[in-house]
């Protein structure tokens, strides 16, 4: 890439392909295992292709480089990498800029909540109790996690973002406890649904309204250049 034009931000799998080259040399290969059995997979979508583009990009911006490549037995050809000067300040520069501001994510979770209304109760009910079995394992699963890191005594320092994670899942999992036992009690007022055609019903609930109210500085600004056809 020529000097002058701007890097690209660096993605959540170069975070962890130059955090993993700043522990030592690897190959593609190698930081796909480590990332793996690390269970970093929980972190960052990883797989194999998409590792092997952000490594080749990495090198295009020269924030890796290739140091040799070797082979053992009958095995393809690995290209081992090392992370430049370069890298390592881009590396902590991203690592930094994430940590000090929050950004939008938009999970889309928050999404299928604000338009559940579209779907019948006792479906809701039966979509959040799986949602509640899978948070618990989720649960469970990073309770062993932190449990092998503490027997083997490892750093805590580097499985930091585990606890983290642990009390967003404790964290959702007990708000939609609430939310299932609140719905199933009769506490919630829930549109009502054709069971033969699946058409909603007419209601006339105390929020009966078509269309919930806008809050307050919520209109949307005029833009100039918005079109339906964009051609």
């Amino acid at each position: 890439m020529g000097q002058g034009q701007a890097h690209p931000p660096v993605t959540p799998l170069a975070i962890a392909v130059l955090a993993l080259l700043e522990e030592r040399p690897m190959h593609p290969y190698e930081m796909f295992q480590t990332l793996i059995a690390r269970r970093e997979d929980k972190l960052v979508k990883v797989r194999p292709g998409s590792l092997y583009h952000t490594v080749s990009r990495l090198a295009d911006q020269e924030l890796v480089r290739a140091e040799g490549v070797d082979r053992a037995g009958n095995r393809p050809e690995r290209t081992t990498y090392r992370i430049t000067g370069r890298g390592r300040d881009a590396l902590r520069n991203r690592i930094a800029e994430i940590v000090r501001r929050p950004v939008p994510e938009y999970p889309i979770f928050p999404v299928a909540l604000g338009e559940l209304h579209n779907l019948p109760k006792p479906e809701v009910l039966a979509l959040l109790r799986e949602r509640i079995g899978v948070l618990e394992t989720e649960l469970a699963d990073a309770d062993m996690l932190s449990a092998w890191a503490e027997e083997h005594v490892v750093p805590r320092r580097y499985w930091i973002a585990l606890p983290y994670l642990r009390a967003l899942l404790a964290a959702e999992l007990a708000w939609v406890e609430e939310f299932t036992a609140e719905l199933a009690g009769g506490a919630l007022e829930w549109e009502n649904f054709d069971p033969v055609t699946g058409a909603r019903s007419a209601y006339h609930g105390a929020d009966s309204a078509v269309s919930p109210p806008m809050p307050p500085g919520s209109a949307a600004k005029p833009v100039s250049n918005f079109s339906d056809n964009p051609s």
